[in-house]
């Protein structure tokens, strides 16, 4: 389950920063958070970041991005073979 940001959302900017999947970003007028990057983070912490900082509690599981926990996992590791063959290999 991917989640989202509702327009609750105060634009405080707490929430990017912790993201280690890059999934949030300022939207036209409040954050978004992109489902195809969104593992709720699974692989990195044990409950999603930006949930846990978000003083408004405006981040709830997105009804339309329902994702089982292999599947975020399985996200994860393709989000991570990613960042790693875009580094440059240092020799």
């Amino acid at each position: 389950m991917a989640l989202m940001i509702t327009d609750e959302c105060i634009n405080c900017d707490v929430c990017e920063p912790e993201c280690p999947n890059d999934a949030i970003s300022m939207g036209e007028l409040y954050y978004e958070i992109d489902p195809l990057r969104c593992t709720e983070c699974v692989g990195h912490f044990d409950t999603p970041q930006c949930v846990e900082i978000c003083p408004v509690a405006c981040i709830p599981v997105n009804p339309a991005h329902v994702e089982s926990h292999e599947t975020l996992w399985q996200k994860f590791e393709r989000l991570h073979r990613e960042r790693e063959a875009a580094q440059p290999s240092s020799a």
